[in-house]
């Protein structure tokens, strides 16, 4: 009997694991079918990054209620809502491949709205679930650093794959050529939803509280360093979606012919390098996290971000460089030309990849019983990478559909805000208040 359970627990902790990478395959995946959308229906940039918006803002709606979906049903009924309605999510945009009109467009919006629910009770259910399965403790820990790694190899192959899958360039590409990424979408999600339902799930015993205790006056917000971070987890997500989304587009824009051949693989190639050199830098920053303080990784990680952003920006297109990518030709892997700017871009990927949770471990320091409540928060505000690539997309029609190097001006500033909350904005100022 305790043979089974350990069995099914290893199915449960890999299809989990296989969870943690689609949530980034599923988010990600909205880049480039907004690309597609795009240039089908030649609208502005800013309405093709309406699917990373509409994906992104349902942690807004969903974010805070997700934490409670959790405490009042458990991991696995939690998970199995979030299962059913990332299939439903991905199969409406699978839908909107088939649609030849404008709805096409709006039907994809539906379904990536439907999508980043799912997404968000993903998030909400994957980390500690896997902390379970591994039993807590080093075990756990190790479960959730080998699902954040997979997580980055999902965002890093999705991009590639959809650089590949598009046969005659992106000005006429269709959704359907990326169908076989949302079928094996939906595959996963079906199998995952028949394991899950399957499988014996270890839940956390609910404490019966003798007696209600009075509400307190304070609350999470009631902390500086809390709000400051909140702001900051906004920015964060914003800037780790924004830099490789612009980054893809403006590669593949025919108009400034930035790569004159196999545009839409390299272009998928060097925006995957991005998600790649997230998945190495999470990989170090979790073998140095023990030796190195949040607000150190934390402030040279934004440093680094800067100089690189900036180094982007005021460097010519003309300047270019050899890099390792993918192509659709044989021999399908090579080395292309591509500016430099690109590659300093690219690189942003190893500065982003330790943010995450430098912020958020500055962020509850010292907040004690209101941890739970900021974790929901902070759900709620990652919707951020949503919003602030929709206003990179902006800038760059306000350009006249060139702006892309201006628009990392939004990218430097969020790096800026990041330096600030490192070095100042993470101090706990209001160790006054009772915590316990």
């Amino acid at each position: 009997m305790v043979q089974q359970k350990k069995e099914g627990n290893i199915v449960a902790i890999i299809v989990m694991i296989f969870l943690f990478g689609m949530i980034s395959f599923v988010t990600n995946l909205a880049s480039p079918m907004g690309d597609i959308l795009t240039n089908k229906f030649e609208v502005a940039n800013w309405v093709g990054t309406l699917g990373v918006f509409a994906n992104f803002i349902a942690y807004a709606v969903m974010g805070y209620p997700a934490g409670n979906l959790l405490q009042k049903y458990g991991y696995k009924k939690t998970a199995l809502i979030a299962i059913a309605i990332g299939f439903i999510g991905v199969g409406i945009q699978t839908i909107s491949g088939f649609i030849q009109t404008n709805t096409a467009m709006y039907v994809y919006l539906l379904g990536a709205f439907v999508a980043g629910f799912s997404m968000c009770l993903l998030n909400t259910v994957v980390n500690p679930m896997l902390n379970s399965l591994g039993g807590g403790g080093n075990k756990g820990n190790q479960l959730i650093q080998l699902g954040g790694s997979f997580n980055s190899l999902c965002g890093t192959a999705v991009i590639f794959l959809t650089g590949i899958l598009i046969p005659q360039g992106i000005k006429n590409a269709q959704i359907s050529d990326v169908a076989p990424l949302m079928y094996a979408a939906l595959i996963i999600f079906a199998f995952a939803f028949v394991v899950i339902l399957l499988s014996t799930i270890p839940e956390k015993q609910k404490e019966q509280k003798q007696a209600v205790a009075a509400p307190s006056q304070y609350s999470a917000l009631s902390f500086r360093h809390f709000v400051l971070g909140a702001v900051a987890i906004f920015i964060y997500v914003g800037v780790e979606v924004g830099v490789p989304n612009v980054l893809q587009k403006w590669l593949q824009n025919p108009d400034l012919k930035l790569i004159t051949e196999d545009t839409e693989a390299i272009a998928g190639s060097v925006a995957a390098t991005y998600w790649f050199l997230m998945l190495v830098g999470r990989l170090v920053g979790a073998a140095i996290g023990s030796k190195v303080s949040a607000k150190s990784m934390l402030s040279v990680a934004s440093v680094a971000g800067l100089v690189l952003t900036l180094a982007a920006i005021f460097t010519s297109t003309t300047t270019v460089v050899s890099m390792p990518v993918f192509k659709k030709i044989i021999p399908f892997f090579g080395v292309a030309s591509v500016p430099l700017n690109a590659v300093f871009l690219a690189m942003v990927g190893l500065c982003t990849s330790v943010m995450w949770g430098g912020i958020f471990n500055l962020a509850v320091e010292g907040l004690g019983k209101y941890t739970e409540k900021a974790s929901g928060i902070f759900m709620v505000l990652v919707c951020g990478g949503g919003i602030l690539p929709v206003l990179q997309n902006a800038i760059v029609d306000w350009r006249g559909g060139i702006g892309y190097q201006a628009s990392y001006w939004v990218i430097v500033v969020g790096l800026a805000y990041l330096l600030f909350y490192a070095l100042v904005g993470s101090k706990n100022v209001n160790k006054d208040i009772p915590v316990e």
